[in-house]
């Protein structure tokens, strides 16, 4: 019966609490400090992933900008037709030049304007579905957990990784993201992992994160 068992355990859907999966993938997050605390070295190459901010535009946006670099730079993801960096339901239009400046190309981000958060969420579905798509960027206000774990298997079937930006009201209630991180604000400004898989909680000044990436 062991050997039935651990093939059980070793699939990626069956979260261990702190046992990261053993075939885990990661892209960095260009952040070494932070890199240094994410299971694997770095984002999940597939998922869900969570980013509770106390309000629009307190980092959340350069905190991925390595990512979304990344994918710029990804020629074989262009020619294959997966190329589309989705941003679904921003709070704010991204403004072209800042992004042409931070190196991601704008040719290849997709701007979706939904006008509820039940329209944002259907809309990231079919993007993760899609075969059009690198990385898919969402933000909404309310989420059920039926939703939640809809995106998490769309995004894990697909290999894609989900990028969920959500309100810190959100730490409230329970989460089945691969990475959950708290953007907090303020004097006392950290990047918390609240939830990781393989991984456990920790935290890390702002300061910190991105001195050590600007250096």
């Amino acid at each position: 019966m062991k050997q039935p068992l651990d093939e059980l355990l070793s699939h990626p859907r069956i979260w261990r609490a702190h046992h990261a999966p053993r075939d885990i993938q990661t892209f960095s997050s260009g952040h070494p400090s932070l890199d240094q605390l994410l299971p694997g070295g770095g984002w999940p190459r597939s998922g869900l992933i969570e980013i509770l901010v106390e309000r629009w535009g307190t980092g959340e946006l350069r905190l991925i900008v390595p990512l979304l670099k990344h994918f710029s730079r990804n020629e074989q993801g262009a020619a294959d037709g997966r190329g589309w960096i989705a941003w679904i339901g921003p709070p704010y239009v991204p403004y072209a030049p800042a992004l042409a400046d931070a190196e991601i190309d704008v040719a290849r981000v997709l701007l979706v304007h939904p006008r509820d958060d039940g329209e944002v969420l259907w809309a990231t579905e079919q993007a993760l579905r899609s075969s059009g798509c690198e990385v898919v960027l969402a933000w909404a206000e309310r989420v059920a957990d039926p939703s939640l774990r809809r995106l998490q298997l769309a995004a894990e079937d697909n290999g894609l990784p989900i990028i969920l930006f959500r309100p810190v009201s959100s730490l409230e209630t329970a989460s089945p993201a691969a990475l959950r991180l708290h953007l907090a604000a303020g004097e006392q400004a950290r990047l918390v992992i609240v939830k990781s898989r393989g991984g456990q909680p920790a935290s890390l000044p702002i300061r910190d994160l991105f001195g050590r990436t600007d250096a």
